[in-house]
């Protein structure tokens, strides 16, 4: 799907926001994955924002998550007065539309999918999953830098925040891996472990091959639904990505998903 055109400071500050909203399936930014159609800002702050989703019938529950994500992200700015968000081409578009536009919420206005249960069991389940790829990245780019699985469990929150991640990867995870720490209480202070479970217990040395294997799974499953959704989003709106930056499907069928963790790693400095 292809972006639109950004023009003006305003827009671009809320096309930056909207970067933060994530598909909560994948954990990959609305933005980069051509969700976002249309983002127009009036004189007066008004926002408007057009997005559509892979295939016509994609669970309403992502939907509506999306699009409150969406709508919340557009009215952080202080100078907004307003924001309009519309999904578009979905067999639910219309009462996804009048939920979070109206704020209603979704247990309202799907009641017969929900039997009057909210989303926050979903919401804390993507968490989780988003929390768990990032520190996967996390700890591959400190492997590549030689770090032993001994010196990264015993790693602080202030020795993570002070390492120069050389892996791209990792340095862009890095702050949104930090992020879920900090937010969810998992580490708050300088001297609290940087790695731990979901659950927030401590991870042993010898625990953590059988960890990586865990989170490697969890990964792979989560970038072959994403390459589905880019393959299903090309085939629809006969837009396809021919960056090579993701795995596409071809990739899964054939096995040769790359396994992220780098094969030669230098020296530890320290």
């Amino acid at each position: 799907m292809g972006l639109p055109q950004i023009h003006g400071a305003r827009a671009r500050d809320v096309w930056r926001r909207l970067g933060a909203v994530t598909d909560p399936e994948l954990d990959e930014p609305v933005t980069d994955m051509g969700f976002v159609e249309r983002l127009e800002v009036s004189r007066g702050g008004e926002v408007e924002i057009d997005f559509r989703l892979p295939t016509y019938w994609c669970s309403p529950n992502f939907a509506f998550l999306m699009a409150d994500g969406i709508r919340r992200a557009a009215a952080a700015p202080g100078w907004v007065r307003g924001v309009r968000v519309r999904l578009m081409d979905h067999c639910f578009a219309d009462r996804v539309n009048d939920a979070v536009n109206g704020a209603r919420p979704f247990e309202t206005v799907f009641a017969e999918l929900t039997e009057g249960a909210d989303l926050t069991e979903v919401r804390d389940t993507f968490r989780e999953k988003a929390f768990l790829r990032r520190q996967e990245a996390v700890i591959l780019g400190l492997k590549a830098m030689g770090w032993t699985h001994g010196q990264i469990t015993a790693m602080t929150l202030a020795e993570l925040d002070a390492q120069k991640l050389t892996q791209p990867e990792a340095a862009a995870q890095r702050p949104r891996y930090r992020e879920i720490l900090v937010e969810d209480g998992l580490a708050c202070l300088p001297g609290d472990p940087a790695f731990v479970t979901w659950h927030g217990d401590a991870i042993a040395p010898e625990e953590m091959g059988d960890h990586l294997m865990r989170l490697r799974a969890l990964r792979i499953n989560m970038e072959f639904n994403g390459a589905m959704c880019r393959g299903l989003a090309a085939t629809r709106y006969k837009e396809v990505d021919r960056s090579g930056e993701e795995p596409e499907l071809i990739d899964f069928i054939l096995g040769r998903v790359p396994p992220r963790e780098p094969r030669d790693s230098p020296a530890h400095p320290g």
